[in-house]
């Protein structure tokens, strides 16, 4: 099937800056979508984590750059990967994109996220996170926003993660994502999950040891500690880059109490 997404006779995807150079558009590209990402960062997690949600974070990632953010691809896609010696992961036919996606959803969901270890939250959320990958429901964007919108997610639960280390670490992120998805057709199950596996439970330990920080300084400051004071703070930290000290959060939650009133 001819590719729909790309400008003619390219391998350029059609933008909404009609750039038609790849180099350019890949700049462009990083330019916008960092921005969005290091909003995403900051804002409360949203009140659902469904199929529309998914397609909410990636439309709001991509907003400014392609016309078909937040829709889900109608052609279906291989990608070349190296660490697989050049054939590519098998994605979902775009027709079960939907079907797909919403199965793996429903099973995060009835995980019993605070009843395990943070050893077990490590590997568990490892596989869906590589099952939800391994949809790819878009025609680009998909490691950005399957992270990001499970990063929120993961955190919904109460545990809290180093969302920078994916950021910093995005080529290793992305093979590992690549090993762990490695099952086949033909040549059947191939995957290596344990390099996911490995930086989820060091984002996941530095995420833990953040909201231990807050939860200490919530306490010093003289106010019970909630998960709702602790995402105040962790959401107010996010914003401002920096961890706030005893007095400012004395006075920020002071103030939260008062608007309140």
């Amino acid at each position: 099937m001819k590719d729909p997404y790309v400008y003619p006779h390219t391998n350029i995807l059609k933008n909404l800056a009609n750039i038609q150079d790849e180099k350019e558009l890949s700049c462009m590209e990083a330019e916008y979508t960092s921005v969005r990402l290091a909003e995403l960062v900051t804002k409360e997690f949203a009140s659902r984590f469904d199929f529309a949600a998914l397609c909410d974070v990636h439309y709001y990632i991509f907003q400014d750059v392609y016309e078909w953010a937040g829709k889900v691809r109608v052609i279906n896609i291989e990608k070349s990967e190296p660490a697989l010696g050049g054939i590519s992961i098998e994605y979902s036919d775009c027709f079960d994109i939907e079907k797909d996606t919403k199965i793996i959803l429903d099973r995060m969901e009835h995980c019993i996220w605070d009843k395990i270890s943070i050893e077990e939250a490590a590997v568990t959320f490892s596989r869906y996170l590589a099952e939800l990958w391994k949809v790819h429901p878009y025609r680009e964007g998909n490691t950005r926003t399957v992270i990001t919108f499970c990063s929120q997610f993961i955190e919904s639960k109460g545990l809290y993660i180093d969302s920078d280390l994916f950021k910093d670490n995005a080529q290793y992120v992305r093979t590992a994502l690549v090993a762990a998805s490695a099952t086949f057709s033909d040549l059947g199950d191939k995957r290596k999950p344990e390099y996911l596996e490995k930086i989820v439970l060091d984002a996941l330990e530095r995420g833990q040891e953040m909201k231990q920080r807050v939860s200490d300084v919530i306490k010093e400051a003289g106010f019970i500690v909630t998960e709702s004071q602790i995402r105040k703070i962790v959401y107010w930290n996010r914003l401002e880059r920096y961890e706030h000290k005893k007095a400012d959060v004395r006075l920020y939650l002071s103030q939260n109490e008062e608007m309140k009133k």
